[in-house]
């Protein structure tokens, strides 16, 4: 039977799998929907186009399955490869293909499935803990910069601190550090150093031998042990008392630990990485950390910018949770609202990226359509939603709305910012952005003096 060409569509268009078909001159001739969703090519663009133009994947030049297919009359199955997606992104796919014959069995050219592997390879990942710099999401100057240093860093075997704010992404930079060492085939082991006791946290970095104390049933290798050839990573670091302080110092003096209950040092070769979101040069400075100890994990010094420091990245790292989102929830949302972008980028996010990444899961909760909506971030993010709502259609545009609100605000404060800010749940110094992109006029009273500072 012959199948018409929109029949064909739609037969094509209901399979889940990219599927695409070339002529004997490699120009795509068909292009389901999937492949259109998973390269964020539009079919008017790819019909025509020769495939390597369209799928720019790391076999295209020398290792072409689809050529490979057709040469040696052989059909391919579950191949894989990396094809670059239309806003850059690389996607690692599952490839399968065919040959298409015509009624006499000639060649007309070739058919080929794929399917798209990001969520496998991101599970797989999160399952090994195996990331790498590239995983970082980040193309601001601030992160360049870190970008060029991580591999000399990870090459050497040299204690390194890093510090930042939380959420900045602390261990996601220490794991990449382990992965791209000479240490990546041996454990990284993590402890939170905050989360314990001394009493535990002692116990679970040093271990512990039988009878070491009542419940001491049997030996229990701490986390150094565990992390023998690899790396501990000890995060928070600041917060650990000052007796522990003296322990960790031995231990980074003399590579040796001592387990709860044990006579004899047990040597280890771990590589240190801390953490810390505390200034802990100030917390030296206020005898709160010892000095000695501070010059020892701070080898190799790594600052991490808040979000607030790297506004040019929070594009890339919509992009990056939006695709993510997507495919955990199986959603197929586009992206965001202009005035939402402009929201976002305007947020001063005390909670760095984590903050971002919870704005944006908990829009995917909410958002039943194609594109995430003012209503759907969290009320500190949409001061003038309540103002739009109730204004209603034709009432002017977000700027105003949003002018207006902040006005009515500082009257109503008499002039306190501060207030204002509290009262309109946006951050001091986002409103004070805002009075002066809005051109807006305070009133000539200022609730905390007898004028507007």
């Amino acid at each position: 039977m012959t199948i018409n060409r929109p029949e064909r569509d739609i037969i094509l268009d209901s399979i889940n799998e990219g599927v695409f078909t070339v002529d004997t001159d490699w120009r795509i001739t068909a292009f389901n929907r999937a492949a259109e969703r998973i390269t964020g090519v539009d079919i008017r663009d790819a019909l025509g186009r020769p495939c390597c133009e369209v799928f720019r994947a790391d076999i295209c030049e020398s290792g072409c399955v689809l050529r490979k297919t057709i040469a040696e009359d052989r059909p391919v199955v579950n191949a894989t490869a990396r094809i670059v997606a239309h806003d850059g992104r690389q996607i690692p796919i599952r490839i399968s293909t065919a040959i298409l014959r015509d009624e006499k069995g000639r060649v007309i050219g070739g058919v080929e499935t794929f399917q798209d592997l990001s969520l496998v390879e991101q599970l797989q990942k999160e399952l090994a803990s195996r990331y790498t710099f590239q995983d970082i999401i980040g193309r601001s100057p601030a992160m360049r910069r870190l970008f060029s240093i991580l591999p000399q860093i990870a090459e050497s075997n040299s204690t390194v601190l890093i510090e930042g704010a939380s959420g900045t992404g602390k261990e996601l930079f220490a794991r990449a550090i382990h992965n791209l060492s000479p240490r990546r085939k041996k454990r990284f082991v993590a402890m939170n150093c905050a989360a314990l006791p001394d009493s535990l946290l002692e116990s679970e970095l040093f271990g512990y031998e039988a009878g070491a104390f009542t419940d001491a049933k049997r030996d229990k290798p701490g986390r150094f042990a565990l992390a023998d050839g690899g790396t501990v990573f000890l995060d928070e670091i600041g917060d650990i008392s000052p007796a522990m302080q003296v322990r960790l110092l031995r231990v980074l003096q003399e590579r040796t630990i001592e387990p709860l209950g044990s006579v004899r040092p047990v040597k280890v070769d771990v590589r240190v990485i801390a953490a810390a979101n505390q200034d802990l040069m100030a917390l030296v400075q206020s005898g709160r950390f010892r000095e000695d100890l501070f010059y020892r994990i701070r080898v190799v010094h790594l600052k991490l910018p808040a979000l607030r420091e790297r506004r040019e990245d929070i594009p890339l790292l919509l992009e990056h949770l939006i695709s993510r989102f997507n495919r955990l929830q199986e959603k197929n949302i586009t992206g965001v609202a202009g005035e939402v972008a402009a929201q976002l980028m305007e947020y001063d996010y005390p909670g760095n990226v984590r903050e971002l990444e919870n704005i944006i899961e908990q829009a995917f909760v909410l958002c039943t359509g194609d594109e995430i909506e003012l209503r759907h971030l969290p009320p500190e993010l949409r001061p003038a939603a309540a103002s739009l709502s109730s204004a209603g259609p034709g009432h002017g545009t977000i700027q105003s709305v949003e002018k207006q609100l902040i006005t009515e605000a500082l009257e109503r404060c008499r002039g306190n910012r501060g207030k204002a800010a509290r009262d309109l749940g946006i951050d001091a110094s986002t409103l004070y952005r805002k009075i002066k992109s809005l051109k807006i006029e305070p009133p000539p009273q200022d609730g905390r003096s007898s004028r507007w500072k």
